[in-house]
């Protein structure tokens, strides 16, 4: 019956297909159908590594009554939300004025013109105390549009409404002074955890966003950042054997994972040990956790194509039956004649750019030619098969382009990503391709407050009903759409791009600057982004001459005097590597020579550079001056 899901570039969809449902995909043939039937729309929307989702799918969707009630009542599509994130924040929205537990799998009930007038998440397949089943859910939805039609429809309005209205943007604000910021990091102290470390109660989340802006914040929030990541490094939130992180726990000492592994969160899991383990003054395990992720992501999610897949499942199959987590419950030895857990092996724009730009800074940091190379297959088949001179694209499943449109995400992450691998490597093109996007994005904004917009426009099927909306500034376990693309404007800048994405960037983050400081949870990358703009500005261009310098040990204290240097940006590159950022456009490089066939560094304090030094510690008495 879901022959229309086969052919799909979604894992979580073909694995639907299936379904006694007679499931549609995403697109006009689902809403045309509603119209001639004249019947409600079941938007379902989840995963492929969602453990309840694959829960839902097994109790109801496989039901042939549940199916024979949703087939005759509705018209059902089946929403990946990775590949589709505008829908599913758009159905999020407006769910939000039904139900607190928003969540996955997301169940919207909309009318033919695609207007939300009930929601929910996982309904069971019975009745239980005060949740009703899936079943008795979908005949009260039927009768209610049969005999009180016009109330829902008024439902509808108000919500679509109500979403429109709240998402007008204020750019009108001040960026955060260094004091506001360091009330977000004490609002975040009040809130955590001590004993097990993490934010609040159960289910407790890894909110890696929040320890990026630790991370970026001073002694205060690098302590606080640093005893969360290796508590939850010691807990059962992160594999011991592999070295990844899951997406999430039920308890608040991190026991009873939910065992599905994210691309995202991993990524950014990272950069934060990362940027730990290259603090001088802290000691502890945060380098062994960075590259037991690092292990992770290249071991287990980077597909044989360079890509990376969107996220490895929570269930295995283990003696013939589906197990959540008991794969994970068995040391190294005893997963030895088991099958991993599958992937989702759809390979996403933009979480592709967090995962390159995290390998980037990971290679650089401790100087390692395997990660960065990691990075750069994964680079390498982004620009091939995703972004066009036209275009980009959101997600592709074994090199088959998918239809879903590109969001302002996959600009910004891969911009950010891309920035990153061309200060690890040297190598300009990088920044070039960058650059293109960023400014692409800038364009379509054209004359809207919000500075950034998709290039490809919204969701065309949301477009044409009103119901597509800005991107959701808010940030939960990934940066927003609209941080990744000020953080790759700020990181343009910072290379010598000019003064306008300088100016790009803060108008991005005055538009959240006030919510961001009310809710630090919620907006721990545009935090970190802002607590980055508020601090000085300190560049760092380490010149190499072309030939093989590698036995000249003066040279490589200074290049391993650059790695651990703290800096808004450090850059190794040869004379021919400056020579081409700078014909580039890119300032920060002009008139950077190695001097006398030795290396050079130039240390620069908002463009204004010290003398170039040659040597280590000469760099290492930089640092300390103020």
């Amino acid at each position: 019956m879901g022959h229309r899901l086969a052919d799909s570039t979604s894992p979580y969809l073909r694995a639907h297909a299936s379904n006694p449902v007679d499931w549609y995909q995403w697109g006009e043939a689902a809403f045309a159908a509603a119209h001639e039937r004249d019947v409600p729309i079941l938007i379902s929307i989840g995963y492929a590594t969602c453990h309840w989702c694959h829960v839902m799918a097994r109790e109801s969707f496989s039901d042939p009554e549940v199916a024979r009630v949703l087939n005759e009542g509705f018209v059902a599509i089946k929403v990946d939300r990775e590949e589709h994130p505008d829908v599913d924040a758009s159905y999020l929205a407006a769910a939000s004025a039904f139900t607190r537990q928003l969540g996955w799998p997301l169940t919207v009930f909309a009318t033919p013109e695609g207007r939300t007038f009930y929601a929910g998440t996982y309904f069971p397949p019975r009745a239980a105390p005060n949740m009703p089943s899936f079943t008795q859910v979908l005949e009260a939805v039927g009768e209610a549009w049969r005999e009180r039609r016009p109330q829902l429809d008024e439902t509808a309005a108000a919500v679509a409404d109500a979403l429109v209205a709240a998402s007008v943007a204020d750019t009108s604000g001040a960026l955060p002074s260094t004091e506001q910021l360091q009330g977000a990091v004490e609002a975040l102290a009040r809130d955590e955890d001590r004993l097990y470390g993490g934010f609040g109660g159960a289910p407790k989340f890894p909110v890696a966003p929040v320890l990026g802006f630790l991370t970026a914040s001073g002694d205060r929030g690098r302590t606080i950042a640093r005893r969360t990541l290796e508590l939850m490094g010691a807990s059962p939130l992160r594999d011991r054997v592999d070295g990844g992180f899951f997406r999430y726990a039920t308890r608040a000492d991190w026991s009873e994972p939910h065992y599905e592994r994210m691309l995202t969160d991993n990524a950014l899991l990272l950069d934060v040990a990362v940027d730990l383990a290259r603090s001088e003054d802290l000691e502890g395990g945060s380098e062994a956790i960075a590259r037991g992720v690092a292990g992770f992501l290249t071991g287990r999610m980077q597909l044989p194509s360079g890509g990376f897949a969107s996220a490895q499942d929570s269930e295995s199959v283990i003696d013939g039956a589906r197990s959540e987590g008991g794969y994970y419950h068995r040391d190294a030895a005893g997963r030895a004649g088991l099958e991993p857990p599958s992937l989702d092996q759809k390979v996403l724009t933009g979480w592709n750019g967090l995962a390159i730009g995290a390998l980037a800074r990971a290679a650089f940091a401790f100087d390692d030619d395997e990660l960065l190379a990691s990075g750069r297959r994964a680079a390498g088949f982004v620009l091939e098969h995703h972004v066009h001179s036209d275009r980009l694209v959101r997600s592709s499943l074994d090199g088959t382009v998918s239809s879903a449109t590109a969001t302002l995400e996959d600009t910004g992450m891969l911009a950010g990503g891309l920035l990153d691998l061309a200060s690890a490597t040297g190598e300009a093109s990088y920044a070039v391709v960058a650059r293109s996007l960023v400014d692409a994005a800038v364009r379509a904004a054209d004359a809207s407050a919000v500075p950034f917009a998709a290039p490809g426009g919204a969701d065309p099927v949301l477009a044409a009903r009103g119901l597509a909306l800005p991107s959701d500034p808010a940030e939960g376990a990934t940066p927003s759409a609209l941080t990744s693309c000020a953080h790759a404007a700020w990181r343009l800048y910072l290379l010598g791009a000019g003064e306008e994405y300088r100016e790009v960037a803060a108008t991005a983050m005055r538009s959240v600057a006030g919510l961001a400081l009310e809710r630090p949870l919620a907006f721990g990358s545009a935090l970190q982004l802002m607590a980055r703009m508020a601090a000085p500005i300190v560049q760092l261009v380490t010149v190499v001459p072309d030939a093989d310098v590698a036995a000249e040990p003066t040279i490589a204290e200074l290049v391993a005097s650059t790695r651990r240097h703290e800096a808004s940006v450090a850059v190794i590159v040869t004379e021919a590597q400056a020579r081409a950022f700078a014909g580039a456009g890119f300032e920060l490089f002009e008139g950077r020579p190695a001097g006398d066939h030795r290396a050079a560094a130039y240390r620069c304090r908002t463009f204004v550079c010290a003398l170039p030094v040659s040597d280590a510690a000469a760099l290492d008495a930089l640092a300390v001056e103020r």
